[in-house]
């Protein structure tokens, strides 16, 4: 399996079990970018269910289409997932994605990568 790969929207990185997907700085996210993510990171996984902590600082903007081709076909082969937020603002976006969205997988938005790898442990 490969350990990293990067596109034009994220950089995916396994460590410990756990794949890290990072956003850009300055990213928008359309329902292209999202489809092309949600590619990568199926092709990266190999078919293997993972715990994901996923980094959404960079994301400047997320449309509706994106958030729900990620709540939905985006959630595949995903055992848990973590979001790391800074708030206030990533936090106020991944609370809204959340309530509008309603992903089918355990997910915590966290302040920390700590945080977000104690709550990732139990998946592993």
């Amino acid at each position: 399996m490969r350990n990293y790969f990067e596109n034009d929207y994220t950089s995916f990185r396994f460590h410990d079990d756990v794949l890290h997907i990072i956003y850009h700085q300055g990213t928008s996210i359309d329902l292209n970018a999202a489809i092309q993510i949600v590619k990568d990171r199926l092709t990266l996984q190999e078919g293997q269910s993972l715990p994901i902590l996923c980094d959404v600082r960079g994301i400047k903007e997320i449309n509706k289409a994106a958030r729900s081709y990620l709540a939905l076909e985006g959630s595949t082969l995903i055992k848990a997932l973590a979001v790391i937020v800074d708030p206030p603002v990533s936090k106020i976006m991944w609370d809204f994605y959340i309530r509008t969205s309603n992903p089918p997988i355990p997910n915590k938005s966290c302040e920390s990568m700590d945080e977000a790898l104690t709550f990732l442990k139990k998946f592993i």
